[in-house]
């Protein structure tokens, strides 16, 4: 038996009972640590901090799908001196039509047949069309190889220059078009 008159036996205490520290409880945990709950306490909502200032009780955004009884997303309030939005967002941007001349995301075709000529060993033409993996094959085959397999390379890098300036590569890794 306890000699706690506000203790009854075969209970853990409500959280708003307190025991004092060094006492155990009746199933044996000490007072100083968390009770363990009851077997038969019924589940209730989680309780929490609270929320803070101003906050509204928002319950989900919009389009992430909240369950049907939850209210509409009311986020936080606006700060002092602000209006509530109400309005539409704002369109998003148009893409911006250059001046003649100003920018061209082309890429020149000489230039490109001129690095797989001269520097086809390497993938430069490559890497400057964005065909990323085919560049790093080539320039791995060269340097792994320590320039011994570097004629296989090279004679790619002649064969796809040719092309290049030929026209039958005409188009970059992203499907533009090269420029004459």
């Amino acid at each position: 038996m306890s000699d706690d008159p506000t203790r009854v036996e075969g209970r853990d205490p409500a959280p708003d009972e307190t025991v004092a520290f060094g006492a155990s409880s009746a199933d044996g945990n000490d007072a100083g640590s968390a009770p363990s709950p009851s077997p038969d306490a019924a589940p209730g909502p989680p309780s929490g901090p609270a929320p803070p200032p101003g906050f509204t009780g928002a319950t989900s955004p919009p389009g992430h799908n909240a369950p049907a009884d939850v209210g509409p997303w009311t986020g936080y309030a606006p700060a002092p001196g602000y209006a509530p939005f109400s309005g539409p967002y704002p369109p998003a941007y148009a893409p911006v039509a250059y001046p003649p001349g100003a920018y061209d995301p082309r890429k020149s075709k000489m230039a490109a047949g001129l690095f797989g000529i001269l520097l086809g060993a390497f993938g430069v033409h490559n890497f400057y069309l964005g065909y990323n993996g085919k560049a790093v094959a080539q320039l791995l085959i060269t340097l792994l190889s320590c320039f011994m397999l570097s004629f296989v390379s090279s004679i790619w890098g002649i064969i796809e220059g040719v092309q290049i300036l030929t026209g039958s590569i005409n188009t970059d890794a992203a499907g533009v078009p090269l420029k004459e």
